[in-house]
């Protein structure tokens, strides 16, 4: 079952990137999917509409990392840019010593897509929502995403609470990835510090992420210590959440 909720994850990815412009037909699988090495290391955050999902965002917990180097961030067009290299890697490497020094988590986040007709109904928000606090029940986290500026993803994630990198004052400016013809940001998150206004929110989806049903691989079963089963995320729970 897992098998298959992951291939409709990236199906809908691969429906809805190709749709935007985000990636041409010739990056998806034969079959229509959009497929990732994250996909079978991270958690799958999903809400469903019956049996189809609306919306996915996957959650990739690092429970070891030393440096950029052992980041998906080190494939951003910035980390390999002459004049601005050094920054982000300062930037990253700062968050890795937060982390670090106050005993939290290091996660990335990404795949996040919404099917076309469920893009002004909330899902998207109630999964970005989720993120947080997927990284409160393993104790706290600080993160990074790679948001991109097409439909205000990166605008939405910054009102939630999401913020620049920066090292030394300076902030990692937006920049164009060509691999998926737009303009992106890299973004902070820091699951303690969301913005206050969605902060209860957070916490009753936290307890929640408890009750909700979870499939995973069988040697994988218990949600608290895999990294790597999918979240399959019921929708009377997100739309209750997302109206709580």
């Amino acid at each position: 079952m897992r098998e298959d909720l992951v291939g409709a994850i990236q199906r809908l990815r691969g429906s809805v990137y190709l749709q935007d412009g985000a990636i041409e037909s010739g990056q998806l699988r034969s079959d229509g999917r959009h497929v990732t090495p994250e996909d079978d290391r991270a958690w799958h955050l999903l809400v469903l509409d019956g049996s189809r999902i609306a919306a996915c965002v996957w959650y990739l917990q690092h429970d070891d990392v030393q440096s950029i180097e052992d980041l998906r961030v080190r494939n951003c067009p910035l980390a390999g840019d002459d004049g601005w290299r050094q920054t982000v890697r300062r930037a990253v490497e700062r968050e890795l010593a937060c982390a670090r020094r106050e005993g939290l988590h290091y996660a990335e986040l990404g795949g996040w897509a919404v099917a076309p007709r469920h893009r002004n109904t909330g899902e998207g928000l109630v999964l970005a929502l989720a993120a947080y606090s997927l990284g409160r029940a393993f104790g706290g986290a600080l993160g990074l995403t790679t948001a991109t500026v097409r439909h205000a993803s990166s605008t939405i994630l910054r009102r939630l609470g999401g913020a620049s990198l920066e090292a030394g004052g300076t902030a990692v400016p937006p920049y164009y990835d060509a691999r998926y013809g737009c303009e992106m940001e890299l973004l902070r998150f820091d699951s303690r510090y969301p913005n206050p206004k969605y902060d209860c929110v957070i916490d009753v989806l936290k307890h929640q992420l408890a009750t909700v049903p979870v499939v995973a691989c069988v040697e994988e079963a218990s949600p608290v210590r895999s990294t790597s089963p999918a979240f399959e995320w019921r929708p009377v729970t997100a739309t209750g959440g997302a109206a709580a």
